[in-house]
């Protein structure tokens, strides 16, 4: 275990690495993609030190032993690509894990964790999962504010046409769907990732379904507009995700 584990919210410092740039638009809205994770977890009650490093322009701190946890957000690349600064970042990650930091991974994040850990990561056989997507939760319903011994589903914006295609050695599964069989797990206390977007809002989706909206054809497009009006369970997911930080997957 991280020797900064369970410590109050306001005594934590997470190290966000960032792997994407917003287009314009978003960026208007958003600032940058980190931003949307402060912006969830302070939503969550987090009232610790967030600092971002863009992995994509190949920023790094200087060391992570201050960090109780490092987070790799989503991006446009492919986490098992050639490109430089992928590459750098599996590194990074490799070492991480060898070190025993903590690390969370969202979208792209947890392919390329799950990619260092030896799972197999490739295009998604059923082809892009967007909008509002429905998982089953296999990890306690306590984790999701649920009642012991309740049912969970966990519903999530997801945009992605990668995925992780096995579970990585060791690792327990948290949250599965059929087209989406890996979408979230943990390896024990150190490691959690999840395949959607906690942080994403409807705007973040719709934007980026306007967007690829030729490239994944017009049924896709309205389906998963159409699927915006739902709610979904970020903030839930982003409580989760703290206390992960703090107490491990017992939490």
């Amino acid at each position: 275990m991280h020797p900064l584990t369970q410590q109050p919210t306001e005594h934590m410092h997470l190290c966000i690495l960032e792997n994407d740039d917003l287009d314009p638009p978003l960026a208007q809205r958003y600032s940058r993609v980190a931003a949307m994770f402060e912006r969830l977890f302070a939503q969550a009650g987090y009232k610790g030190r967030i600092d971002t490093f863009s992995a994509r322009h190949g920023q790094y701190p200087g060391s992570f032993a201050a960090y109780d946890a490092v987070l790799l957000t989503g991006s446009r690349a492919d986490s098992f690509s050639d490109e430089p600064w992928v590459v750098t970042l599996r590194e990074q990650v490799a070492r991480l894990l060898q070190d025993q930091h903590k690390l969370l991974g969202v979208c792209f994040g947890h392919q390329l964790i799950a990619h260092c850990l030896g799972a197999p990561v490739q295009r998604a056989p059923r082809g892009w999962r967007v909008g509002r997507q429905a998982y089953d939760w296999l990890g306690a319903p306590e984790n999701l504010g649920l009642a012991p011994g309740q049912a969970a589903q966990v519903a999530l914006l997801a945009s992605h046409q990668d995925q992780v295609l096995a579970l990585p050695p060791g690792a327990t599964l948290l949250a599965t769907q059929a087209d989406c069989p890996v979408a979230a797990y943990a390896l024990g206390d150190q490691v959690f990732c999840i395949q959607p977007h906690p942080e994403f809002t409807p705007e973040v989706s719709a934007f980026l379904l306007d967007k690829r909206r030729a490239l994944m054809g017009e049924p896709l497009y309205e389906q998963s507009m159409g699927s915006l009006s739902e709610p979904h369970d970020g903030l839930a997911l982003a409580r989760f995700m703290i206390r992960f930080v703090q107490f491990g997957l017992s939490a």
